[in-house]
């Protein structure tokens, strides 16, 4: 019981991340859910019927989901604030209908054989990435960002192609959920189209509001806290969407920038990082 509130602590972990990266550019992204259920049926589909070994799989799951993002966000990308999340979510909900009717992967009864998945493998994945994350933080692709998120047209005045930076981090944060949803489905064994539902993509955008949008670590600190505490309290779990909303309403009045606002680097010196 431990390992498996444990492994989709970490699975949720990447999920937060997913969200993060887009983000970092400025832009909310509700598309998580769709992009983790196509690396999760790809990789299944890969490793269940395709007889491939599990780690090739769960790479191609994550793959596709990285190159399906380029038709959805080169036209969706230039589209600001609202109208990105309602096309986002449309996105979502259509990859949940569209997987309900494709036969191949059990449509609406679902899809099942995977297996494989250890709760090592998903602590494995967010050391890999945490890693990338803390080394990416110290390089100029993070004042890139800063740029990109602060004012998309300054940026580009400053030589910055906006459009291409939002597409890559929408493409990697892709790639990041869709590997995530390989795990959670070789770890579920069996899923279905429901288990991707919009919920998903909500609940990876509050974990990344909670624990704040300036530091890699704070989506992990909001992900940990939003998965656990419900698992552990039962009478939370009956109202976990519920507890989710006001979690994230009286955080916000008092931490207006998440629990921790502060940048990896500038964490220790009190200072609080530029918007």
């Amino acid at each position: 019981m431990i390992a498996d509130h444990l492994f989709f602590a970490a699975i949720n972990i990447l999920l937060a991340w997913s969200v993060y990266l887009v983000l970092q550019t400025g832009v909310l992204s509700f598309a998580a859910g769709a992009f983790m259920a196509i690396g999760c049926y790809v990789s299944g589909y890969l490793s269940v019927s395709m007889g491939w070994p599990l780690y090739p799989a769960l790479f191609a799951g994550a793959a596709v989901s990285a190159l399906l993002s380029l038709p959805i966000g080169l036209p969706s990308l230039r589209l600001r604030g609202v109208y990105f999340i309602l096309a986002t979510i449309g996105v979502t909900i259509s990859t949940q209908i569209i997987l309900e009717n494709i036969d191949a992967v059990g449509g609406s009864t679902g899809f099942g054989g995977m297996s494989g998945v250890t709760p090592i493998d998903a602590f494995v994945a967010v050391l890999v990435v945490g890693l990338g994350l803390a080394g990416a933080s110290l390089t100029p692709l993070q004042r890139v960002l800063d740029a990109v998120r602060g004012d998309g047209r300054v940026a580009a005045s400053l030589g910055i192609n906006v459009v291409f930076v939002r597409q890559a981090m929408f493409a990697a944060g892709a790639a990041l959920a869709g590997y995530a949803g390989g795990l959670y489905g070789h770890y579920l064994v069996f899923v279905r189209p429901e288990n991707f539902d919009i919920f998903i993509s909500v609940y990876a955008a509050f974990y990344v509001m909670l624990g704040g949008v300036n530091n890699f670590l704070a989506p992990v600190l909001g992900a940990i806290i939003l998965t656990l505490l419900p698992d552990y309290f039962s009478v939370l779990q009956e109202w976990r969407p519920t507890f989710f909303g006001l979690a994230i309403i009286i955080v916000l009045l008092i931490f207006p920038s998440g629990i921790f606002p502060y940048r990896f680097r500038t964490a220790w010196t009190g200072r609080k990082a530029a918007p």
